[in-house]
């Protein structure tokens, strides 16, 4: 299902977003690779449970896998947005941000590890 909705992006000039209910969704499924792009102090200071680190800072979007759809996430969505356009450039066509961040996850209540 959420690989079907990733396979609807096209060239947009929009930045291709997931919504909370649908991350949370996607998340308890787990039929995606969650990637939280702040850097690791930020990290460790509280992330989405089974979340993977890649820092914007050292960002390279070789490194992410390609088993399943990848939703990137940051602290308030603007890492996770720029994240997503270096990814999209070099090609990735499975590959959404979370605009919300972190402090949209935690403000709905959403566990954090």
């Amino acid at each position: 299902m959420l690989a079907g909705l990733f396979n609807k992006l096209t060239g947009s000039t929009s930045v291709p977003a997931i919504e909370h209910d649908e991350l949370v969704k996607a998340h308890q499924q787990r039929s995606c690779v969650i990637v939280d792009v702040r850097e690791p102090h930020e990290f460790k200071g509280g992330h989405i449970p089974g979340a993977v680190n890649h820092p914007l800072s050292r960002f390279d979007p070789e490194r992410l896998g390609h088993d399943k759809p990848v939703v990137l996430i940051c602290q308030a969505g603007r890492r996770s947005a720029t994240a997503l356009r270096r990814a999209l450039s070099a090609g990735r066509k499975d590959i959404r941000h979370y605009a919300g961040g972190m402090n949209g996850w935690r403000a709905r209540g959403g566990s954090v590890a």
